[in-house]
């Protein structure tokens, strides 16, 4: 039953991330108004709101003007739902479950809208801020002494890279890993900053073999930081032990 509950809290979580996930670039209230479909405007009732199951019941259409709803809007309920459940599992019902949901919601939120519009909005950043201070000062994930450190650790080089590049990495991103450095820390915000930088490597090079992108093509950072942040996140400490491991395993 634990695991049900958790399982739909994420998918009701998932829900108001597409609301955020729409609204915040556009610069709208993610309280009010209601849902409405952007075509005709018809105002959601709840029961067009059920996490998946509407949009199953619905055929992917809007039920009054029949105009076709992405089917992001159930990905990312269920992707919030899995993780949900798969963090639940992990940490039990604590409050480091609390804190680490916030910030692995808050980073699907990053994802799409970088993804969207090529940017971090800095009301996200903000958001995930104040997360990582409080996670930071209640939890004590790393010592404050590292986590000073991490807040330069990985936003210096990319500002470095920024710079050199003349733009070639976008300030959101920046932003993003010196706030994560903060709980981080400077040995798991280099963790996220390499799995992330690894990731957004392979996937660049299979859309240009496939030519779906050319060299010269802009893809968002964010989404492959993201990732790394999450894994760092959740597994920084048995990823940094694998490594020292497998280094003791080659001397």
């Amino acid at each position: 039953m634990e695991y049900i509950i958790a399982l739909v809290y994420g998918l009701l979580l998932g829900s108001f991330l597409n609301v955020c996930i729409y609204r915040i670039p556009l610069k709208k209230s993610i309280v009010s108004p209601p849902s409405a479909c952007p075509k005709c405007n018809y105002q959601l009732k709840w029961y067009d709101n059920i996490p998946v199951l509407s949009y199953i019941y619905l055929g992917g259409k809007c039920r009054k003007c029949k105009e076709d709803i992405s089917i992001r809007y159930p990905m990312v309920e269920m992707l919030s739902g899995f993780l949900m459940l798969m963090l639940y599992h992990y940490y039990g019902l604590s409050t480091q479950l609390i804190f680490v949901s916030f910030i692995i919601l808050t980073l699907i939120v990053i994802t799409f809208i970088d993804i969207d519009h090529k940017l971090i909005p800095n009301e996200v950043v903000i958001t995930l801020l104040a997360i990582g201070i409080i996670y930071e000062f209640v939890e004590r994930p790393v010592p404050l002494l590292e986590g000073v450190i991490g807040f330069f650790a990985a936003s210096v080089p990319l500002l470095l890279i920024a710079i050199l590049s003349k733009g070639g990495m976008g300030g959101g991103d920046i932003k993003l890993m010196a706030v994560v450095g903060i709980f981080l820390g400077w040995k798991g915000v280099l963790i996220a900053l390499f799995i992330g930088a690894f990731i957004g490597a392979i996937v660049g090079i299979i859309t240009i073999i496939l030519k779906i992108k050319k060299r010269k093509d802009i893809m968002p950072f964010g989404p492959f930081l993201c990732i790394g942040i999450a894994a760092s996140t959740v597994f920084g400490e048995n990823i940094l032990n694998f490594y020292l491991s497998f280094i003791n395993i080659s001397y």
